[in-house]
């Protein structure tokens, strides 16, 4: 693997591996991505052995701000023209129908495709050579399957670095991405806005372009990327607690010699092996997230415990990520607390 930097030959270099079906990693504001060739389904293959992804979790197709929808989508509804419109390029990916002539390997296999224009100047310009702009790059988050998404070039190192399969070939820097967390999903697919993953941009700014509150996921909801229940997660579990609760449970646990790194914004712990002060901003606090957990991770102790933000809607996205990265760890407490 080779680092680069935004210089010309960098990004023809990239655009160059991505047309041979070779993997490059690449900055977005929303986290960095593991791309290939979207319409190349080798090389989108290349992408879920690289992660350990299972093959059916769709993949998001990344295209530059000159595209030709037409050639990826079956049809644009009103309501997608009106988002992409309002927000892209940006952190906002929409579920259309898949056009019949691109691979389903990006869909896992169903007929709904997620696109999205980023606005990193990194990926533009990377999308902007490939192909002469007429390409997709296929992208999740550039680190395995499952663990915390990267938001800088060193966290991709730090993932695929040891990595035996090669298969990572580029990695582009960009510097820390500034949104940190990955992007809102809205389903257009079968007629009606249905948010399916919550991030910078809220429900209630989707609301104000469309006229009404997009709905919440069903049972027939496409599946889309980052919308399992366990994600997002480091290697040492999560517990989320309230901040009314914290003072007790951080005491439990240090009174069982419990190792515990601390994320809070309000209530401190000196005791603690690790800690980080999170801002109360949502956007500020979505910026350093994932950061955050990966230095948390870093300090090898029983859990990581997390002072619960805020449950207003500015904070949807964090929370959404949160919970997932704690899925099913409260067990994990209670087994330390016990004598």
């Amino acid at each position: 693997m080779s680092d680069t930097s935004l210089d010309s030959f960098a990004i023809r270099d990239a655009a160059q591996r991505l047309e041979r079906g070779e993997l490059v990693a690449f900055p977005t504001e929303t986290v960095y991505g593991l791309g290939a060739d979207a319409e190349n389904p080798c090389a989108v293959a290349y992408i879920y052995e690289a992660k350990g992804r299972p093959s059916n979790h769709p993949v998001i197709v990344h295209v530059a701000p000159e595209a030709d929808l037409s050639h990826w989508v079956s049809s644009i509804p009103d309501d997608a023209r009106k988002l992409i419109d309002a927000f892209w390029p940006g952190p906002l990916t929409l579920i259309l129908k898949r056009a019949a002539n691109i691979p389903s390997a990006v869909s896992g296999g169903q007929d709904t495709i997620g696109i999205r224009c980023p606005a990193h100047p990194v990926a533009q310009a990377l999308l902007r050579t490939f192909k002469q702009g007429k390409g997709g790059i296929a992208a999740p988050s550039a680190n395995k399957f499952g663990h915390v998404s990267p938001t800088t070039a060193q966290h991709v190192r730090d993932e695929f670095g040891a990595d035996r399969s090669g298969l990572l070939k580029c990695i582009l820097e960009g510097g820390q991405s500034e949104v940190g967390i990955e992007s809102t999903i809205v389903d257009l697919s079968r007629g009606r806005a249905v948010l399916l993953r919550p991030g910078h941009i809220s429900a209630e700014r989707i609301a104000e372009v469309l006229g009404s509150m997009p709905a919440m996921p069903d049972a027939e909801a496409p599946r889309a990327s980052g919308t399992l229940e366990s994600h997002y997660a480091p290697l040492t579990p999560v517990v989320l607690v309230d901040s009314g609760e914290l003072g007790d449970i951080l005491r439990k646990l240090h009174a069982h010699d419990r190792r515990v790194a601390l994320m809070h914004y309000r209530t401190s712990d000196k005791a603690a092996v690790a800690h980080v002060a999170m801002k109360d901003d949502a956007a500020a606090y979505a910026h350093d997230l994932y950061a955050a957990l990966r230095k948390m991770d870093e300090a090898r102790a029983d859990l990581i415990v997390v002072e619960a933000p805020p449950t207003s809607s500015a904070w949807q996205g964090v929370n959404d990520r949160l919970r997932r990265a704690a899925h099913d760890s409260r067990g994990v407490l209670n087994r330390l607390l016990e004598k």
